[in-house]
């Protein structure tokens, strides 16, 4: 089945198997594909909440606002999603002048905010790595960037955690984004495009086997219900023909 694999989660499938028993696929791309399984086979897509993504989503603007004047840029949103046969993307923002693009992270709180481009990611740095090269090969682009924005928190997302956490208007621009730049690699794109045929070879054994066993069987019976019997059609009993003596006049006759 040649289904595409969202940049946004390429890097689940790159991770690296623990033996050579576990075949072509980590156990944790396994996972992965199994969810993106069930998602299509249910028709429902599985999404994730917190006060975290909602900022994220709220405060896109005001972090575009802030890397473009720190950058010199006048970037707005990306809408279009591109796709080449094996991956699909929709990137955040695209630089038809530079060739480059970004991959934008609005930072929940001062406590979360990486001040160093080897900070950005922790542990799901390889995931955002992959990420960008994902969208290198989808926008044909030298380079791309994780651009980390530090901007003011929305109140009612604040909750009990202190202000000064929160608020950034008094620290210079410059100093509230942190980017990490990385260059396009021939031979990790062309490994994506390995794991991608693995992964749908495994996503077709996936369907495979939920199919062969949900199929749906014949109405049945239960055993503790007694089949109905069908009622037998009743035949009318045959009226004898009256018996006439000879020579007598039947009295239906008149």
């Amino acid at each position: 089945m040649n289904i595409l694999f969202r940049a946004s989660m390429i890097g689940k499938l790159m991770t690296e198997p623990r033996s050579k028993s576990e075949g072509p696929l980590s156990q944790g791309a396994k996972t992965a594909i199994r969810d993106i399984a069930a998602q299509h086979i249910l028709g429902v897509e599985f999404e994730a909440s917190s006060r975290e993504m909602e900022k994220g989503i709220e405060c896109e603007p005001d972090s575009i606002g802030l890397l473009n004047r720190v950058r010199g840029l006048a970037l707005t949103k990306n809408t279009e999603r591109r796709d080449d046969g094996y991956l699909t993307g929709e990137c955040d923002l695209y630089d038809p002048a530079g060739r480059e693009g970004y991959d934008l992270k609005t930072a929940w709180s001062a406590a979360t905010f990486p001040i160093l481009a080897d900070d950005i990611g922790g542990s799901q740095r390889a995931l955002y790595e992959w990420q960008c090269r994902a969208y290198m090969a989808l926008w044909d682009a030298p380079r791309w960037s994780v651009a980390y924005a530090l901007v003011n928190t929305p109140e009612r997302l604040i909750g009990y955690e202190p202000p000064s956490l929160h608020f950034f208007d008094h620290i210079p621009e410059h100093m509230r984004l942190t980017v990490w730049t990385i260059e396009r690699d021939a031979a990790k794109e062309a490994a994506m495009r390995e794991k991608v045929v693995h992964a749908r070879a495994y996503y077709a054994e996936v369907v495979s086997e939920f199919d062969r066993t949900h199929k749906q069987r014949a109405a049945t019976t239960p055993p503790w219900e007694p089949a109905a019997t069908p009622a037998k059609a009743t035949t009318p009993a045959a009226v004898p023909a009256p018996t006439v003596a000879p020579g007598a006049i039947p009295a239906a006759a008149f």
